[in-house]
C-alpha cells in the first residue's frame, strides 16, 4: 500500500509569561502509538502514519529549546507540545555586515 506523504498543519507560539514555546502539530486520524517525535535544541521531527497518509517533516525553531524538558501530550488528533525556550543563545557569533 502507497501512503500519501504530507506536512502537517502547525502552529507555534511563545508564551513569556512561562518562558515556554507552545506547538501544536495537527495531525487528524492518526493514532498516539503511531507518532514519533524527536526535538533538539533547533528544531523537531515527526513522523506519524495512518493507513493511507503519512504526515513527516522538519522543523525550525523560532528559538533554541531545553528539549529534555519537552512535554507532549495527544488527543483527537491534536499533537501540542510544550517545550521551555532560552532566553540566550549559545555558542553564537555576532557578524559584521560589510
Amino acid at each position: 500500500m502507497t501512503r500519501t506523504r504530507m506536512s502537517p498543519q502547525i502552529c507555534a507560539y511563545s508564551d513569556d509569561k512561562e518562558k515556554n514555546l507552545n506547538i501544536e502539530v495537527e495531525l487528524p486520524g492518526v493514532k498516539k502509538e503511531n507518532i514519533k517525535l524527536k526535538m533538539g535544541e533547533t528544531g523537531f521531527y515527526i513522523d506519524a502514519k495512518k493507513e493511507d497518509v503519512e504526515y513527516l517533516g522538519n522543523f525550525a525553531l523560532c528559538c533554541p529549546v531545553v528539549s529534555g524538558r519537552a512535554k507532549a501530550q495527544y488527543k483527537e488528533g491534536l499533537l501540542k507540545v510544550v517545550v521551555p525556550y532560552k532566553e540566550t543563545f549559545e555558542n553564537v557569533t555576532e557578524i559584521q555586515i560589510k
